[in-house]
Formats: C-alpha cells, sequence, structure tokens
C-alpha cells in the first residue's frame, strides 16, 4: 500500500459555466512527500487541489469530468461519502481562518462533529495535533483563551492543529504563508518537512524558493494545463519544457 500513490488522477476536466479551468488533467500524487504545484495566477492550481477534497461541489456552474482516485477508490462519484473524504483529505488556505472560540475548541471541533466527547480523549487529541503542528509549548497555558489573540503565523499553525485532529491521510495547503513574516513562514515551512513523515501534503505556492525548499515534487500548470511534473530537483535544474524554464526562472509570471 505504501508504494501506491494517494492520488490519481485521469483526464480531469474543470469547467465553471463556460470557462475551462482544468483541461485533461493527468497526475499522480506520491505517499509521505510534499507535492508543490506553481504557475501564474489564475492557472488552476486551486482549482486542482479544491477538487481533491471536493470543495468545488460548493460552487454553482463547477463541473468536474474525469477520475480522481484516493488510494484504490473512486472519490468523485456521486454515491462517495463527501464527509469522509474531507475527513481523509484536510485543508489549510491562504489566510488563517480560526473560528471564533478558544484554542482547545478550535481544535477539538472536528472530534466533536465526529461524535467524540469524552474529555479525557478530546484532551488527548487537542494535545496531540497541537504538538504535531509545533504549537502545544506556545499555547499550552492558555488553551481557553481565544484563538483571534494568537499572532498571524501561530493562527495558520492552530489551523493546522484542527486539521490534524481529524487524522487525515492528506493535508492540501492553498498558499498557506502567504499571508506571514520570514519567520513565521519558516516555522511553517519547517513543520511541512516533519509532517510528512505522517501525512501526504499538496501545497500551492506562488514562491519558487519555497518549491524547491520543501517540495520533493513538483507540478507547474499553465492555463489550466499541467505543463510538467517530476521530482523538484529536475524540475528545477534540467526542466523538459521551455515554458517551464521561463517561470521558474522569472521569464514570465
Amino acid at each position: 500500500m505504501e508504494n501506491k500513490p494517494i492520488f490519481t488522477i485521469d483526464n480531469l476536466t474543470v469547467t465553471y459555466g463556460q470557462t475551462v479551468a482544468l483541461e485533461n488533467i493527468n497526475l499522480t500524487v506520491n505517499r509521505h512527500a510534499v507535492t508543490a504545484l506553481i504557475g501564474p495566477s489564475g492557472c488552476g492550481k486551486s482549482t486542482f487541489i479544491r477538487c481533491l477534497n471536493r470543495m468545488n461541489d460548493l460552487i454553482p456552474d463547477c463541473h468536474v469530468d474525469g477520475c480522481i482516485c484516493l488510494g484504490d477508490e473512486p472519490c468523485h462519484h456521486e454515491d462517495y461519502d463527501v464527509i469522509s473524504l474531507r475527513k481523509r483529505v484536510g485543508m489549510v488556505f491562504q489566510k488563517p481562518n480560526p473560528f471564533p472560540m478558544t484554542i482547545f475548541d478550535n481544535v477539538a471541533y472536528g472530534p466533536r462533529c465526529q461524535g467524540i466527547k469524552n474529555k479525557a480523549v478530546l484532551r488527548d487529541i487537542v494535545e496531540n495535533a497541537l504538538k504535531q503542528a509545533a504549537l502545544h509549548d506556545e499555547v499550552k497555558d492558555r488553551l481557553d483563551t481565544s484563538a483571534l489573540e494568537l499572532s498571524g503565523g501561530q493562527q495558520q499553525r492552530l489551523c493546522i492543529a484542527r486539521a490534524l485532529a481529524m487524522e487525515p491521510e492528506v493535508l492540501l495547503m492553498d498558499e498557506p504563508t502567504s499571508a506571514l513574516d520570514p519567520i513565521a513562514t519558516q516555522k511553517i515551512e519547517n513543520l511541512i518537512s516533519d509532517l510528512k513523515k505522517r501525512y501526504s501534503i499538496i501545497i500551492v505556492t506562488h514562491s519558487m524558493q519555497q518549491a524547491a525548499r520543501i517540495s520533493d515534487y513538483t507540478a507547474f500548470f499553465y492555463m489550466g494545463k499541467l505543463i510538467e511534473y517530476g521530482k523538484t530537483d529536475l524540475i528545477f535544474s534540467l526542466p523538459k519544457h521551455k515554458q517551464t524554464e521561463d517561470y521558474i526562472t522569472g521569464r514570465f509570471g
């Protein structure tokens, strides 16, 4: 099982009304690795990542064709349990979005929704998730204070902890450091490197330097198409396509 891709995407096409956002995407995402999605704004990166946990289901006039398999299971047909999918595939957004409640309640929110009520069990889940998100030592003495009092970087790590509390297999991150300062960004990047030992991570980033630093694989999207995909060191040192080379060297985008 470990050697099988966590995601297999075949002939994925996504349209918003008459607009084609993604066209005929074929891609396999490896387990316990960081996969970076790069490309200019509007190229389809966020649309792609939102297909993986079916966030696009919430958008009117969005139509998805093709097949997405999580492990061996096709997860894009109507009969697949979307709640189960989002438990297995967590997501962290561009801007930190803590709930207006305590730090503890933020992390415990998902498990409570799953029916876990035992206080001791919830404490263990919250403590473990905060430790994995490298936040526990900073907040352990103020779990009952509002999450909105945390700094931006702490809020983003709290959102990561909130996702990890659901014990997902995959963590999707849509530009998770774009709203953060360099020190907070470095903490998130260090965290991602630790988390890939337990999770498969897919990250959208506009920073070529970030993609080169933290990812094992890189996919370059341009105008709704997947131009190139492979090991990050090869994509950045020996790209096969001139479009890829032009983008990563800053000639456009």
